[in-house]
């Protein structure tokens, strides 16, 4: 059996010729029907009579329209778009062609072209997608939601830094806040820390993807495709869940629009003005939140587990990186150089793997099998620091000189280390 796709029209012709062939209607009736010469009524009733419906189907369909550009010309348009205005709209695009490439064409052509090379959306397919609301999870624990808020919290009297916001999914609860200078991974590494001291293990966090929680990297193939956070509650048997769109996460969204504007009158009206004081004000203020804005939750039974004794925070929390040893008994780390003491127990780890660990508090100490390894260290960004400068009277103006040039060298640590700004004292702090 054949299918013959026909447009409305075409299947009226079929209808009206059927009567005619039927001698339901005349010639002359069918004409007037289909507003069409009796003489083209006998050309269709020919050639309906020959091969049937088919015969009716317009021979243009399928066809490359006699007025199309030709398809180098389309594929030229869409590489200059490609590379010149990939994130332009149609019109745009069109009027550039024309302005700096002398390719003239429609604004139509140039839209259909883009949409079908998947350059650009149509509208109806740009609308906002749908988020609707979920339920809460059933049990305090269960999912904590965090996130890091930027904002002037001290206002103009003091500086700009991040607020860390744990919030329980099941209550809204207010469960830990800490003023840090930025987001960073010892910044988590500290809050979180003191967040599993105070309430135990919840069964998951629920986060954002900043690239504290989730390897952002395009091509990364390195790792287990873990970050130092993820590694960290991995370790201790948390789940951590990045979130696609920040409307996922909305209960920490809302709460730190909420918290943007309160907490700002109410340390202003306490007169904090640094991260210190603002730290020491939170507790008092997460009490009065927690009172007011709390909900009961489904469930009484409170999830998180406390800290076992095989837990050890201070380990899971440490920055971890693999090195090789040379030949030399050398290594390096964040731009130093560092050379282990020859003694028996270095010696064979000569092209053997090492463990570094880099706590939040400033420690260090290179590892082999749980055995802390004595070493000696080569900065290569060693910095003159303002100390020196005050204290040598005679060497002062050069020793200023030398730190001036440095900082025109942009004698920096390296940018796969960690940020150090939520570290303690540390030897990787230059200057």
């Amino acid at each position: 059996m054949t299918v013959v796709s026909m447009s409305p029209a075409e299947l009226d012709r079929v209808q009206v010729l059927r009567d005619v062939v039927a001698e339901r209607i005349s010639a002359t009736e069918a004409a007037q029907l289909l507003r069409l010469t009796r003489r083209h009524v006998f050309r269709l009733l020919r050639a309906y009579r020959a091969r049937g419906p088919a015969a009716l189907v317009s021979r243009k369909r399928g066809n490359r329209s006699n007025r199309s550009y030709p398809a180098m010309v389309r594929t030229h348009a869409l590489a200059l778009i490609r590379a010149n205005y990939p994130d332009f709209g149609p019109t745009l695009a069109a009027e550039k062609l024309a302005e700096r490439h002398g390719l003239r064409l429609g604004v139509e052509t140039v839209r259909r072209w883009m949409i079908a090379d998947g350059i650009w959306r149509d509208r109806r397919e740009r609308l906002k997608p749908v988020h609707q609301p979920r339920y809460r999870r059933d049990c305090v624990g269960e999912l904590v939601q965090i996130d890091g808020s930027q904002h002037w919290w001290f206002e103009d009297r003091g500086p700009q830094c991040t607020l860390l916001v744990f919030i329980d999914d099941a209550t809204s609860r207010l469960m830990h806040l800490q003023f840090v200078t930025a987001e960073s991974t010892f910044d988590y590494f500290a809050a979180t820390r003191s967040y599993l001291q105070r309430h135990g293990k919840p069964v998951a966090f629920y986060s954002d993807k900043h690239a504290t929680f989730r390897v952002n990297k395009v091509g990364a193939t390195g790792g287990n495709g873990m970050t130092q956070f993820g590694r960290a509650l991995d370790q201790l048997n948390i789940d951590i869940i990045c979130a696609n769109v920040p409307q996922a996460k909305g209960r920490v969204e809302r709460a730190n629009g909420t918290l943007q504007d309160r907490l700002v009158k109410e340390l202003r009206l306490a007169g904090v003005s640094s991260l210190e004081a603002g730290n020491a004000f939170l507790p008092g203020f997460m009490e009065d939140f927690n009172r007011r804005f709390a909900k009961v939750p489904f469930n009484d039974k409170d999830l998180h587990r406390p800290l076992a004794g095989d837990d050890d925070i201070d380990e899971a929390f440490a920055w971890k990186e693999e090195r090789t040893v040379s030949q030399n008994l050398t290594l390096q780390y964040d731009k130093m150089l560092f050379i282990l003491e020859p003694t028996p127990v270095t010696r064979p780890l000569a092209r053997q793997r090492v463990t570094i660990y880099d706590y939040p508090d400033g420690r260090f100490a290179i590892r082999h099998q749980g055995l802390d390894l004595p070493y000696r260290t080569f900065d290569k960004v060693q910095q003159v620091d303002q100390a020196a400068i005050v204290e040598n009277k005679r060497l002062g103006p050069v020793l200023a000189y030398i730190a001036e040039r440095q900082k025109e060298l942009n004698m920096k640590r390296s940018g796969r280390a960690p940020r150090r700004q939520g570290q303690g004292k540390s030897l990787f702090k230059a200057g």
